[in-house]
């Protein structure tokens, strides 16, 4: 599995690809930072972003695309630039059919640390342990995403076959149901039907009664026939 991690950013993107499967060490393909200046238009800045994941896609060939996903912080126009990038980085991977998986800062922190609380020194140094590197990948930036790749392959599987019981749960529920329109469906015509000249009222049967002696008359509730 060949993932590019993503740590959205408008002025600094992280991106860094990792190669392996979980329960087996992992190597580190690329990593860097698609940078912009921050005295540029928005939209020039977007489009920056853009062409340089775009480079990324073309040089690594990834068969999956981790993004970090936005949160909420205090600093309202930090996290409207982060939603931008990260919007940027989906459409990339989507326009090319590479599937695109969003994880939490806390979920990342725990997958490679084991604290959803820890510092970026520490995910930097866990970074540098587990894909055996000489030094911390710098910025942070960068070894943010590649912290996001080694979080996506290690909990891609996990996810994956969740995903199959919720579906097959699913699948499974729609055709009790469908079953179960069916049978009801089927019981309220059959007792509609029934044969000519029978009862409609259950349980109650009217047989006639033999014909009396000619000349002699039948009394029907108090009426002379």
């Amino acid at each position: 599995m060949r993932v590019l991690g993503i740590d959205p950013g408008l002025t600094r993107c992280g991106v860094g690809v990792v190669e392996g499967v979980a329960g087996r060490p992992l190597t580190m393909i690329g990593v860097g930072v698609v940078r912009t200046s921050s005295d540029a238009e928005l939209g020039d800045r977007l489009v920056a972003v853009e062409r340089g994941i775009e480079q990324w896609l073309d040089e690594h060939s990834p068969g999956f695309v981790a993004v970090e996903r936005v949160f909420a912080q205090h600093n309202v126009r930090t996290v409207m630039g982060t939603a931008q990038a990260s919007a940027v980085a989906m459409l990339c991977a989507a326009r090319r059919g590479i599937p695109v998986a969003l994880h939490t800062p806390s979920e990342v922190k725990a997958a490679v640390t084991g604290s959803g609380r820890a510092d970026k020194d520490q995910v930097g140094a866990m970074v540098t342990r587990l894909l055996r590197l000489d030094a911390p990948p710098k910025p942070a930036d960068a070894a943010d995403a590649l912290a996001l790749a080694i979080c996506h392959i290690w909990r891609a599987p996990a996810q994956n076959r969740l995903q199959r019981a919720v579906a097959a749960h699913r699948t499974s529920g729609a055709s009790r149901t469908s079953g179960a329109s069916r049978t009801s469906g089927a019981s309220r015509t059959s007792g509609a039907a029934g044969a000519p000249g029978a009862s409609r009222t259950p349980g109650v049967s009217r047989t006639p009664g033999p014909p009396g002696p000619p000349g002699t008359s039948r009394t029907l509730k108090g009426r002379t026939a």
